[in-house]
């Protein structure tokens, strides 16, 4: 991820995401179905071909993913990527990479949603282990996720997925503040920055562009095991 106080407009991030072909329960190969609570996130399709399951209170929906192809949604929206045929996504991310960073529930059935100890058990991958292990446990995570997404899915009425809602935020309350601080440092400084941009060109002061900078950065993992795939991450903060 590349964070927006480090060089990105407006507070966003990037990631490169090579979608897990992994099959699940209902022959679909893919990730792990999820929600975010703050952040919108948006798809750039560089190549292969899928498409992105959602979930809102709307219903349920289908859109399909070919090169080219922009898609992103708002908080609230459970997705869940399915790869047809090695697909691969630039991922655009708000508040400097939140989504990746903490923002995120996963779609897991409620007897894991009870208290954040519980819910981290089952879906922490372990980092120092061996590769194999690492993608044995994100794959056990996405099939526990997808029973819980396919409850909600085939739900009648609007209350299982309030329930889910509701039980998502109780799990991430602990974390509000450090999530307010990379707001205040990425998405909110950015636009601070705006404004002030525009207040000193009305009054005629153009010193601020003397300061003009470029920046480069590369990758600093590859093939990190994500929620929706293999991620090649930048160095956020």
């Amino acid at each position: 991820m590349v964070n927006g106080d480090e060089g990105l407009p407006g507070g966003v991030a990037v990631s490169h995401l090579s979608v897990y072909d992994w099959p699940a329960a209902d022959g679909v190969c893919g990730g792990t179905p999820h929600m975010h609570l703050t952040c919108s996130e948006g798809y750039v399709v560089t190549g292969g071909r899928g498409a992105v399951q959602t979930l809102t209170a709307s219903g349920y929906e289908v859109t399909p993913l070919t090169p080219g192809t922009v898609a992103w949604f708002t908080p609230g929206t459970i997705h869940r990527l399915v790869n047809e045929d090695e697909l691969r996504i630039t991922v655009l991310m708000q508040n400097s990479g939140l989504p990746e960073a903490g923002d995120a529930v996963l779609t897991l059935p409620p007897r894991y949603l009870t208290d954040p100890e519980t819910y981290a058990a089952a879906t922490r991958i372990p980092v120092d282990a061996p590769e194999e292990e690492q993608e044995r446990v994100a794959r056990a995570r996405r099939d526990l996720a997808l029973e819980g997404y396919r409850a909600l899915r085939d739900a009648e009425g609007p209350e299982p997925l309030a329930a889910f809602h509701r039980a998502a935020a109780a799990l991430v309350r602990p974390r509000l503040a450090e999530w307010r601080a990379r707001w205040v440092r990425g998405a909110r400084a950015a636009a601070e920055a705006t404004g002030e941009q525009l207040d000193r060109l009305g009054r005629g002061d153009v010193t601020y562009l003397a300061d003009a900078l470029v920046r480069a950065q590369e990758p600093s993992a590859y093939g990190k095991f994500g929620m929706c795939g293999r991620l090649d991450v930048y160095q956020g903060d």
